[in-house]
């Protein structure tokens, strides 16, 4: 696995699981660190704060010119990369009859388009430095699929897909590929307030440190796959044995709340 003070970029760090994850790393492993989103501001301040191995690079990734941005921050500042987070997501509730393709569209865009493509630009230097790691942060949606978030399901089941291809693909040229599958986790873009202000349904809400902790399990600690809370893996094992069940389970009077819910971006 990567070094002692790897060189990692980190996205959507400008708030939730991308800053906890910085924020860990730098603490706990001396990182150094690229900080990327959209907002400057944010990336500015806890760059500051982390110290002088820490810059940052405001992006929206899904520019075309994003990718090479990144890889030219990198390349000129450190000329290695030991550890990609792929962190940034986005998500806008809507059923299919009332987003229609557009709303699949732009989250593919943000969540799986944005990651490939700025995994392909940075996977020369990963491979240079191997052994290095990418981690690319998922969902449970990405396993479990509710009424009201399929283009949201859809686009993390794809980055769950690719990360398992691309897990076998880069092992031989000593590029592990973890996968971070969160459950429901408080952030500025995902308040889980309907949860959290639920006695019965606020242990089902997880923390960003948390979430920061997994990552790094799946990257400097070469794990596979970690879900957060763990026992969420539950709900993909009942996917698969008993699809009926959790359809059920999902359905109904659940799903009309969920789908009446808002939803922000963590990128």
């Amino acid at each position: 696995m990567p070094s002692a003070n790897p060189v990692t970029v980190v996205t959507g760090a400008s708030s939730g699981i991308g800053e906890a994850t910085a924020r860990l790393l730098a603490r706990e492993h001396g990182a150094q660190l690229v900080l990327v989103a959209r907002r400057e501001e944010r990336l500015r301040e806890l760059a500051a704060e982390l110290g002088p191995g820490t810059s940052h690079l405001a992006a929206d990734l899904t520019d075309d010119d994003a990718p090479a941005r990144v890889h030219d921050a990198v390349q000129e500042r450190h000329g290695r990369l030991d550890l990609l987070v792929n962190n940034a997501g986005a998500a806008w509730r809507a059923t299919f009859a009332d987003g229609g393709w557009e709303n699949v569209r732009r989250h593919m865009e943000v969540n799986f388009d944005a990651v490939v493509r700025l995994t392909e630009a940075l996977l020369p230097l990963l491979r240079a430095s191997a052994p290095s790691a990418i981690v690319n942060v998922s969902s449970t949606a990405g396993r479990v699929a509710r009424p009201g978030s399929g283009a949201y399901s859809a686009s993390k089941f794809a980055l769950a897909g690719w990360s398992d291809a691309l897990a076998g693909e880069e092992a031989p040229n000593g590029v592990h590929v973890g996968l971070v599958l969160p459950g429901f986790i408080t952030t500025e873009g995902f308040p889980q307030s309907e949860l959290t202000d639920n006695p019965v349904t606020r242990r089902l809400v997880s923390t960003p440190e948390r979430g920061a902790q997994a990552i790094v399990d799946a990257g400097l600690g070469g794990r596979a796959e970690r879900y957060v809370p763990r026992p969420y893996g539950l709900a993909a094992v009942a996917r698969v044995v008993a699809p009926r069940l959790v359809r059920r389970a999902t359905g109904g009077k659940a799903a009309q709340r969920m789908v009446t819910r808002t939803s922000g971006d963590d990128a």
